[in-house]
């Protein structure tokens, strides 16, 4: 079984209870499953979740190289050479990020509403990037933007691998085909 899950701001991405935050138990109501990849707190967007154990380490295991495309609200408005660095590499301290596929998105995506709204500052400009890595260490595209002075103000994941979010409003889930095309299809991209 391989769930998609349309994380809200706010949930944590565990079933155990968490003080007073919402968990993953709040809205999906189904046993033996175990999110596969993690998203942080304050991040949205789709999250994978299976029974199958197998499945679960080829989505999440960063030796994969499976692809997670996100949406990023950032603070300014950067030109296409302020990118250079995401698409180039970037040493974060504890680890020098793989190039990332980056660019502008030309007007905001159409998005719910998030809860609480993203601060805004009167006499700084906002920007939205598409970025894709193939990684997902923790922060990371977090700790991307801000080392090139464009810090996250909203992060959406809205892709993983062949699973995107499409239509699913926060907070929805839906059950997709997990056969073993799909586990096939993450060791077809681990062999190139």
């Amino acid at each position: 079984m391989l769930i998609q899950f349309n994380k809200p701001y706010g949930v944590i991405c565990q079933f155990s209870p968490s003080g007073d935050k919402p968990t993953l138990k709040n809205f999906i109501a189904v046993p033996n499953i175990y999110p596969a990849g993690r998203l942080d707190t304050d991040s949205e967007g789709l999250l994978l979740l299976t029974d199958d154990g197998r499945l679960q380490a080829s989505i999440a295991d960063p030796r994969h190289k499976l692809p997670k495309t996100y949406w990023v609200q950032i603070e300014g408005a950067p030109a296409e050479t302020d990118l250079q660095p995401l698409r180039a590499g970037l040493e974060l301290g504890d680890f020098v990020a793989r190039p990332a596929t980056v660019s502008i998105l030309p007007k905001p995506p159409q998005l719910w509403e998030r809860l609480p709204p993203v601060r805004v500052r009167l006499h700084v400009p906002t920007s939205w990037l598409e970025i894709t890595i193939a990684e997902g260490k923790n922060r990371q595209v977090r700790r991307m933007t801000a080392k090139v002075g464009l810090p996250t103000l909203r992060l959406i994941r809205v892709a993983v691998g062949d699973w995107s979010l499409g239509d699913l409003a926060p907070g929805e889930w839906r059950q997709v085909p997990s056969s073993p095309i799909a586990l096939q299809r993450i060791i077809a991209r681990k062999k190139t």
